[in-house]
């Protein structure tokens, strides 16, 4: 199972945080990844100043927005967690 961490802390929850793990859950639903990727709620991640932050392994991704969450989801998360659709 691939976990991804998004922020949920008080700057990235007033960017959107809550959205966009709605986003991506609707994502893995539609995918029908379930049993591959996990979405998990981390309080702060230290990159506040940069938009919603998520955590990917060892590797973090700033900025996610509402806007971006789509393709954040099929061009970063689907690649570190190696699934191909």
């Amino acid at each position: 199972m691939f976990n991804v961490y998004i922020c949920v802390g008080s700057s990235c929850h007033l960017k959107g945080s809550y959205k966009i793990i709605k986003i991506f859950q609707d994502l893995i639903k539609q995918y029908n990844l379930e049993d591959k990727i996990e979405i998990k709620a981390s309080f702060c991640l230290g990159h506040c100043t940069n938009g919603v932050a998520l955590k990917l392994g060892e590797n973090f991704i700033d900025n996610v927005s509402i806007t971006n969450a789509k393709d954040v989801f099929e061009k970063q998360i689907l690649k570190e967690a190696g699934v191909n659709i």
